[in-house]
């Protein structure tokens, strides 16, 4: 095609180019797309984009919202409320941005509320909840490095093209594979439901479960230090170790934020061998620093897959307070271990914390049985090393910039750099490294 546009001189590329153009031609042609329309994404250079627009949502003909929700026969501001809940931008009016796809979910949607299997505003947040999920898996697939289709070459006509061929064959087998993990997380979660249930629970009361959290120690400070890659290396391994270590001793993963993970397990003796085997884990890992790990069990309020109530919060406080390496329990949580008859864990007492909107709190440290009591001091000599580390490089850092711009009286600005950060002996909210929780009963 004369309508090729090529910076290169490499013959080569041209012929290339001018068989990639061909065939995503074809392509969109099949889909419904003029040659009009070709020409003017070729050469506004976005043909790419073209390419990706009408591969994941195909459709020969667009409408408005405004006739979308008048063939549905369900109310513009209803549709328009289900949009937004899914978590896509709302559109112009005029703008024909929807498709029979969009048709066929609203009356799905429509359908679910008509059989009385949920009311209008359930129904709004179940599709918020799967509008959020979705999001989150596609910009999973869509990161730099995460798959191939995505790697491109900067040009627009070679990059429709790869992402024509590699797209055919992978978006049908991700749909597959969304709808096999949905229905296996589905009989896991309809079972559990039905369990707490026929096991004489009242209908409206809250199941009890046993929180945990766990706190990357030093995060903030590390990602100061590290390159984007790097950093990307360390959450990668956060995110595998917790969840293959919560999964694999029967909790559930609800969340990973950032640093933090939090999980669930329905008994007192499984949270503690999740807890103790994170904190294990990681001391063991060369990559990362020690977790902080605090567990408490109790009723919770379930809702759209997360877990809400004192005892999430009570778990979060203590969480903050834990010495790198430990597991921090509540009063509550050693009752529920001692009447599950967990033989094979050992709790400490230790004094008493005042925590944030929860008062004056009796803490415990959980250890595995015959454990001596000095058995953490090498995760707190690891953290102290890490600090120093980290600390020596903020010092040299300073020392650079100061030696680069001398203050207007001739001297560096090393001296206020160095004086307010050097000499820092405090690690993550402000805990000296020296000391742990349990400092006042060691």
């Amino acid at each position: 095609m004369s309508d090729i546009q090529s910076n290169t001189t490499d013959p080569v590329d041209e012929h290339a180019r001018i068989e990639a153009l061909a065939r995503v031609r074809s392509l969109l042609h099949d889909v419904g797309c003029a040659d009009e329309e070709i020409d003017r994404a070729v050469e506004d250079d976005v043909i790419d984009l073209l390419v990706v627009d009408r591969m994941l949502v195909p459709s020969g003909h667009r409408m408005t919202q405004a006739e979308v929700s008048a063939r549905t026969e369900v109310p513009l501001e209803v549709t328009k409320r289900f949009w937004r809940a899914l978590g896509f931008l709302d559109v112009d009016e005029t703008e024909p941005a929807f498709t029979d796809m969009d048709i066929e979910a609203v009356q799905i949607f429509q359908a679910m509320v008509a059989m009385g299997m949920v009311d209008l505003d359930s129904a709004v947040q179940m599709a918020r909840v799967i509008g959020s999920s979705m999001a989150r898996i596609a910009e999973a697939e869509a990161a730099p490095g995460t798959t191939p289709i995505i790697m491109g070459s900067g040009d627009s006509i070679l990059d429709a093209d790869e992402f024509a061929k590699q797209a055919g064959a992978s978006i049908p087998a991700m749909a597959r594979l969304l709808e096999y993990v949905w229905r296996r997380h589905l009989q896991v979660a309809t079972r559990r439901a039905m369990l707490h249930r026929t096991r004489g629970s009242d209908e409206g009361v809250r199941p009890v479960m046993a929180v945990g959290f766990a706190d990357m120690v030093g995060f903030t400070m590390l990602s100061q230090h590290l390159g984007d890659e790097e950093l990307a290396a360390v959450v990668a391994r956060f995110e595998e170790l917790a969840h293959d270590t919560v999964v694999a001793l029967g909790g559930r993963v609800v969340k990973m934020i950032g640093d933090e993970v939090m999980f669930v397990v329905p008994t007192a003796s499984g949270a503690a061998q999740i807890g103790l085997s994170l904190a294990e884990a990681y001391s063991d890992d060369e990559l990362l620093s020690d977790v902080r790990v605090a567990l408490s069990i109790g009723p919770v309020l379930v809702k759209d897959g997360d877990y809400y109530g004192p005892v999430v919060n009570l778990a979060s406080r203590l969480v903050n307070v834990a010495h790198p390496g430990t597991v921090l329990i509540s009063d509550e949580f050693r009752d529920a271990l001692e009447a599950e008859g967990a033989g094979d864990i050992d709790t400490r007492a230790l004094r008493t914390r005042n925590l944030k909107d929860l008062g004056r709190v009796q803490m415990w440290k959980l250890l595995r049985a015959g454990t001596e009591p000095g058995a953490d001091s090498r995760r707190t000599m690891r953290w102290e090393r890490l600090g120093e580390v980290l600390r020596e490089l903020d010092e040299l850092r300073e020392r650079g910039e100061a030696v680069r711009l001398p203050d207007a009286q001739g001297s560096g600005v090393e001296g206020s750099a160095v004086e307010s950060g050097g000499g820092d002996t405090e690690g993550p909210q402000g805990e000296p490294l020296d000391e742990g929780v349990d400092r006042a009963t060691s």
